[in-house]
């Protein structure tokens, strides 16, 4: 997942939000699945299989109408071990899930696989689910727009601009569904798939946005999960939800900064970003902020230069994973001696398209999001002083300042009741959802919960990074239901 791959800003702002009516869940029937084969694509498992089901477009007024939801599973096989569905919840919220089952079939211990099913979903308004569009412009889908990352003097302008021009071809161009794209009407969703499968409780392995939604699902279906493992955590503050997760950016990509700074300093003599990381600091904001006033013409890319900007939203992404470092210090070195810039890596457009209008929804809908202008300037400008790194970005402003719907429920304030059978898993260093706060969402669960921190960098933790530990910590409860008894660092 990329994180957030779309839309949005973030303000530190309380909210006074107007009374709103929740939809009640649908006790509409939702028919059992009906498995074929799935759509042909790379690296798919022979054993998935695929599916549509039908769920209501408003959960509120059942009678108004379906949308299809893309179903898929890889079934355990020894039948005779199973214990039922472990649902793979994927992040974003703008990334499908489909192939999923495939995905982590190859990286599941034998022992997970040999117990559950493993079905995932591409969630509604994405990929082969019924999808949304906001028919933008191929210039107005820039990585750099989609994550609001100022101008190079700090000015917001453009970021203005754009959102308002985003928020008005949404309204114009993505239908009714658009509207009802949410995270309680996921959390539904979810419900329906558990009904389709005929099962009485639900497994699942939520990731970043996915561990919100896994969440939101835990809350309002609390008697209807079994093992809940919820890896990379959101903060689930409802007075901001994904404004406070872009706010994270901020604190998060301080956080990861070190490991990379430490891993380039040791690699001086290949990369001469610094030989120590004090300086490799010093070396790549002073390099963002040359591109800012000198962009590299960069083809083939959107937009098609290597400015600031683009520096730092991929250094943001490279962070995910240490497997990236190179990539990101060889880019760095060609920029800094004027050497050729590697191909550019830019997802097709109408994928693009799919990603940003769901995502954009998603956070739209699930909050209200305050719009004035010099209130952002403010936060931009005092954020970017605090963390150059970021620039800004994660308090800028995004189309939900200008979105034309009002959020039709108020966000889910996740709370203690239910069973204890959560396990929360958590890199230290997490550039996308800092571990202060995973934090938050483990006060949030209070006794339902145990927590497994990880002394490693990077976005995703079970099974990402190679630490036994943790992994081993994640498995065992998969498998018998046993957490540990307190809270966890695993070194």
């Amino acid at each position: 997942m990329n994180r957030i791959a779309a839309v949005g800003a973030a303000a530190l702002v309380s909210l006074a939000a107007a009374p709103m009516t929740a939809a009640p869940a649908s006790a509409a029937r939702i028919a059992a699945p009906a498995w074929t084969g799935c759509p042909a694509a790379p690296g798919l498992d022979s054993r998935q299989e695929c599916a549509t089901l039908h769920v209501p477009l408003d959960y509120g007024a059942p009678g108004n109408g379906t949308i299809s939801l893309a179903v898929s599973r890889i079934r355990t096989a020894k039948p005779g071990l199973r214990r039922g569905v472990l649902l793979l919840i994927p992040g974003g919220p703008g990334s499908t899930g489909l192939a999923r089952p495939s995905t982590q079939a190859r990286r599941l211990p034998q022992e997970v696989l040999d117990r559950y099913d493993l079905v995932s979903f591409d969630r509604r308004g994405m990929g082969q689910s019924t999808p949304v569009s906001c028919g933008l412009d191929h210039e107005d889908l820039a990585p750099t727009l989609l994550k609001p990352w100022p101008s190079a003097d700090g000015g917001i302008t453009e970021n203005v601009n754009w959102s308002r021009r985003i928020a008005e071809a949404c309204a114009r161009n993505g239908g009714p569904l658009m509207r009802h794209i949410s995270t309680r009407n996921e959390a539904r969703d979810i419900d329906g798939i558990r009904k389709a499968l005929g099962e009485e409780r639900l497994s699942y392995w939520g990731v970043s946005y996915g561990t919100y939604s896994g969440a939101v699902y835990a809350t309002m279906f609390p008697e209807r999960t079994d093992r809940v493992v919820l890896d990379s955590n959101d903060d689930p503050d409802p007075r901001g939800v994904a404004r406070t997760w872009l706010a994270n950016y901020a604190v998060g990509v301080e956080d990861r900064f070190p490991d990379f700074a430490r891993w380039a300093a040791a690699r001086d003599g290949e990369y001469d970003l610094g030989a120590d990381p004090a300086t490799v600091r010093h070396t790549v904001i002073e390099l963002a902020a040359r591109l800012d006033r000198e962009p590299i013409p960069w083809p083939g890319a959107n937009p098609a230069e290597l400015n600031g900007n683009v520096l730092r939203d991929t250094m943001l992404g490279a962070f995910y994973s240490d497997a990236n470092f190179p990539a990101l210090a060889g880019l760095m070195k060609a920029a800094l001696t004027s050497g050729p810039l590697p191909a550019p890596s830019t997802p097709p457009d109408a994928v693009m398209q799919n990603s940003a209008a769901a995502t954009a929804a998603t956070m739209c809908n699930d909050v209200e999001w305050p719009g004035s202008v010099p209130l952002h300037q403010r936060l931009v400008a005092r954020d970017k002083a605090a963390h150059p790194l970021t620039a800004g970005m994660p308090v800028n402003m995004g189309p939900c300042a200008f979105w034309p719907y009002r959020a039709a429920e108020r966000p889910v304030r996740v709370t203690s009741r239910g069973p204890s059978n959560v396990l929360l898993v958590q890199n230290l260093r997490d550039p996308s959802t800092p571990h202060s706060g995973a934090l938050e969402m483990r006060k949030a669960f209070g006794q339902r919960a145990r927590m497994v921190s990880v002394d490693s960098g990077g976005h995703g933790a079970y099974l990402a990074n190679g630490n036994a530990c943790g992994d081993r910590t994640v498995t065992e409860f998969l498998v018998s239901g046993r957490r540990p008894a307190q809270d966890t660092l695993c070194e």
